[in-house]
């Protein structure tokens, strides 16, 4: 059973049929809620997509705010599952960062900026019962990643001395402000480039310097405190001179 499904207190009706008008409710309010996002949006316009009433809306969904959140929850078990299944069987922690990026990006700006903006700013809701939901729903959401990420610092492909949650959190917000950019401008910016400069900035960030690396930067460094020492140290007598 789905989280969203588990978290709907309301008893839906039930049969092959009520399912069947169950998910047409679902899909006319994620086309409604993308198209003119959750303020603007109407039960009666959704029910209309959905070809019901709206009273029969209701049967289904207490609220438009209780539909909205299992509008939301359906999204993040489509990318949770996808993820699920395809991360651990990509070879290489920055293969497998990188489409994550891309995935994340296609999923959010894929039903326009109307859902985009949705997923992103409902999330930030007081509601304490909805905001519960939606960290949990995260939490699914990650997991495949920060398993990848954890596995790649033990195989030593990526530095040791930053928290794993904090590496995290610079993938998840560095893709945030790229989709927020898109939903104030209405630009949508090529996924495929901007997913392969996203991962090609973190791994930079991430990745194990190499030893011959590390070796010329320290080499560099003391020759650089040599020649200081030695121009401190020969200026009082080139002045008496």
């Amino acid at each position: 059973m789905s989280v969203t499904k588990a978290a709907t207190p309301r008893r839906a009706p039930r049969g092959e049929k009520s399912e069947r008008t169950q998910a047409s409710l679902l899909a006319a309010a994620r086309e409604v809620f993308a198209e003119r996002g959750f303020e603007r949006s109407t039960t009666s316009e959704i029910a209309q997509r959905a070809g019901v009433s709206e009273a029969t809306l209701f049967t289904y969904f207490e609220s438009k705010r209780r539909l909205c959140i299992d509008v939301v929850g359906r999204w993040y078990d489509e990318i949770s599952i996808e993820l699920e299944e395809q991360v651990p069987a990509i070879a290489g922690f920055e293969a497998r960062l990188r489409f994550v990026i891309q995935r994340h990006l296609t999923h959010l700006m894929g039903d326009g900026i109307g859902l985009c903006a949705l997923v992103l700013g409902e999330g930030r809701m007081v509601d304490a019962e909805f905001s519960g939901l939606i960290a949990e729903l995260k939490r699914r959401y990650t997991s495949p990643f920060m398993a990848a990420l954890s596995e790649a610092r033990e195989l030593g492909e990526v530095r040791g001395d930053v928290p794993l949650r904090l590496m995290r959190d610079m993938v998840y917000g560095s893709m945030e402000h790229v989709l927020w950019d898109y939903v104030t401008t209405g630009t949508k910016p090529s996924i495929a480039s901007t997913a392969s400069q996203l991962s090609a900035m973190l791994m930079a960030a991430f990745a194990l310097e190499a030893a011959p690396a590390r070796a010329a930067r320290r080499f560099q460094s003391d020759v650089l405190a040599a020649v200081r020492r030695l121009e401190r140290d020969a200026g009082p007598a080139e002045d008496a001179a």
